[in-house]
């Protein structure tokens, strides 16, 4: 039986390669003061676009897949024999696991012989993004879906996820920094490092107080927690901040020798409640800490 990898749009992989590979992907949408917009790598909503309105003052709203959808896709490739991997965003930050458990379920009612698998990536952006790049990179060698499935089990929380905000009102608005540490953060010029957790929940494990020490305490992070550094994929996103991307890609690639990065701006969905200027850095490495 084909095997088909489906993601959603939060995985921020370059469109270059989610062309080149032809994924199959559904998009979560962003609804902004202008229009509604879906999030299709930059395709439909121009990225640049998109973060001089936050640099306005934008507030956009965001809303996720729902089970229709992935009914209505998930039939689609059942109909054609095809067994369905589909990799999503973390159920702790979204709920489009749970609409596509909820759809696979209404198909296996009326098609018990589908076979379709729910991935929770308990990650997001580019560190979701690596997980699909590795399944599909599997498949081209021949993997099987057991063996994609099986990898996916045993890597998830290997997935390092650490992100630099620099726009404090919008971790505000989202409800994760009081409307007090905000002010007094934006007033000390301190850049919150988020990171996600065994669970897939958003945290804010430390400050830092200016842009250039919190970029270097990505590298550290990197440092402190890579393990297969020369076969293995390191993932930047950045929120219209090429400079800083490509400082540290730089920095990463004299210190480290790495050979495969992954670059791309965060998709306005995720850069909705992170605002401008966000850089990440993703990688496998140790098991998650917190």
């Amino acid at each position: 039986m084909d095997i088909v990898i489906l993601t959603d749009s939060s995985c921020d992989l370059p469109l270059s390669y989610i062309k080149e590979n032809n994924i199959p992907y559904l998009s979560l949408t962003c609804h902004l003061s202008y229009g509604d917009f879906k999030d299709d790598f930059g395709n439909t909503l121009d990225y640049k676009k998109f973060y001089n309105s936050l640099r306005q003052g934008e507030m956009p709203k965001t809303s996720q897949i729902n089970t229709y959808t992935f009914e209505k896709i998930f039939r689609k490739y059942v109909h054609e024999g095809k067994s369905i991997i589909y990799i999503g965003m973390s159920s702790a930050i979204s709920g489009c696991i749970n609409s596509a458990l909820i759809a696979k379920n209404q198909i296996i009612e009326e098609i018990p012989n589908a076979d379709i698998n729910i991935v929770d990536s308990k990650s997001a952006s580019i560190g979701e993004g690596i997980l699909v790049y590795k399944a599909i990179e599997m498949l081209k060698l021949g993997a099987s879906k057991n063996d994609v499935l099986y990898w996916l089990e045993t890597n998830i929380l290997k997935m390092n996820h650490w992100f630099m905000v620099d726009n404090l009102m919008h971790l505000k608005r989202g409800g994760r920094l009081s409307s007090t540490s905000a002010t007094i953060g934006t007033l000390l010029n301190i850049k919150p490092i988020i990171f996600i957790n065994k669970k897939g929940e958003l945290i804010n494990p430390y400050n830092i107080r200016g842009r250039k020490k919190a970029i270097k305490s990505l590298v550290k992070a990197f440092e402190d927690n890579f393990t297969n550094i020369e076969n293995e994929v390191i993932g930047i996103t950045h929120g219209d901040c090429i400079e800083d991307a490509l400082h540290l890609k730089e920095l990463l690639i004299k210190e480290y020798k790495i050979k495969n990065v992954l670059m791309n701006y965060v998709g306005p969905v995720l850069a909705s409640h992170t605002g401008e200027n966000m850089l990440s850095i993703c990688f496998l490495g140790k098991e998650r800490i917190f």
